[in-house]
């Protein structure tokens, strides 16, 4: 195990977004399904690996998809190679063997697919995916409907995706029928949900992946609280609903200057909010640090899903914060935070989870005294340079171990 000791500082200057692992995994997907084409810019990362991995491994015919902690990979991959007729296994590690996949293994036997598991991984799968309506609760993960569109485009017939309730993390999907777009396949969306033509065929296309606002917002929220940090890189025409954090910042009274690809936060004085978190689950950690140390509450809801992911995020996030000396709440779909003017370094856990080494790295920038947080090697899923660029605005991480 990896630990990180981080020591109180203030962080200034600009700094790059990485490439969206968000939109690299779809247009992977999609070059992957039209035989051709480069993706690029990609981060070399855990999640990256786990999609190029999958893919190539289709291509030559493998049975074993590892999926290694990607839940997008699997979530995306499982109907793709069901639309191929591939007779394969999928298989994890970390928690991805504990995420749920129930959704598709009720789902994907009406169609024409037999599944074999013990209700996770590993998961056998044969028999060819077949055209038709299917039925999809929207508030499980936007995953399933991404997978679904991508698989159902890959068929001759047409099909329809038809939501049995609320769709949440909506910006997800619309990332992925705007990505199919510009690989040439169309998704119309309907009252009901999405309607798929049949026999549309992905077109080879030269992409390039915009920033990722999910991992900007870790450095803007350093600037709200402590520097003036600017985040190049970023598309403001973007699909991603990760972008919203320059809102929620605007909530909390934060000054954010935006300019024609770039943002930038300034140290601000910043007030209690409310935090609608369905559409942006992924931020949650980092606001909730942010709401940590702002004047009066804060409610951070519609986070359920948060319990499924690398970590339980609601549980991990509390306990780091109570460590702290935060007075934090925690709630079914989120937690209640009354904001202070400083905590306290703490030995904190990383949880095996990238967002909350990241997320209690920029706590520890405002803590008093020493904070050490396990795990530090798991930002390699998504964002293997966090300490490289954490540590050139001026933060003082030492990684212990890193890379053995």
């Amino acid at each position: 195990m990896k630990k990180v000791k981080l020591k109180k500082a203030n962080l200034n200057g600009t700094v790059t977004a990485p490439p969206s692992k968000s939109a690299a995994h779809r247009a992977l997907i999609c070059s992957f399904l039209s035989g051709g084409g480069t993706v690029k810019p990609i981060i070399n990362s855990k999640d990256m690996l786990a999609t190029l991995g999958v893919t190539e491994a289709l291509k030559n015919g493998e049975k074993t998809l590892d999926c290694i902690e990607s839940g997008s990979t699997l979530r995306f991959m499982i109907p793709v190679a069901a639309s191929m007729g591939a007779e394969v296994v999928f298989t994890g590690s970390g928690r991805l063997p504990e995420r749920p996949i129930g959704e598709y293994l009720d789902l994907l036997p009406k169609h024409g697919v037999l599944c074999k598991s013990g209700g996770g991984l590993p998961l056998e799968i044969s028999g060819r995916l077949k055209n038709g309506s299917y039925e999809v609760s929207g508030n499980v993960s936007s995953q399933y409907i991404t997978g679904l569109l991508l698989a159902l485009a890959n068929l001759e017939g047409d099909s329809a995706v038809i939501l049995k309730t609320p769709l949440e993390s909506k910006p997800y999907v619309d990332m992925t029928v705007k990505i199919m777009a510009d690989y040439g396949v169309v998704i119309k969306e309907t009252d009901f949900g999405y309607l798929i033509h049949g026999g549309q065929k992905f077109k080879k296309t030269d992409y390039t992946v915009e920033g990722d606002w999910s991992q900007a917002a870790f450095f803007l929220a350093a600037g709200a609280l402590g520097g003036d940090i600017t985040v190049t890189g970023l598309d403001m025409n973007t699909a991603q609903g990760d972008k919203n954090i320059i809102d929620v910042l605007k909530s909390f009274g934060a000054h954010v200057e935006i300019n024609e690809n770039s943002v930038t936060c300034f140290k601000s004085r910043l007030k209690g909010t409310v935090v609608h978190a369905a559409d942006i689950p992924d931020l949650v950690p980092v606001l909730a640090v942010l709401s940590a140390f702002a004047d009066g509450k804060t409610v951070i809801k519609g986070a359920e899903r948060l319990r499924y992911k690398e970590s339980d995020r609601i549980e991990s996030v509390v306990s780091n914060l109570k460590k702290m000396g935060a007075d934090v709440e925690e709630t079914a779909d989120g937690m209640i935070i009354n904001g202070k003017n400083t905590l306290i370094g703490a030995e904190l856990s990383g949880y095996n989870d990238h967002r909350i080494v990241m997320a209690f790295s920029i706590a520890a920038l405002f803590a008093d005294g020493e904070t050490v947080i396990s795990d530090a090697e798991s930002i390699n899923k998504s964002y293997p340079s966090f300490f490289e660029d954490y540590n050139r605005l001026g933060g003082q991480a030492d990684v212990i171990g890193f890379g053995e």
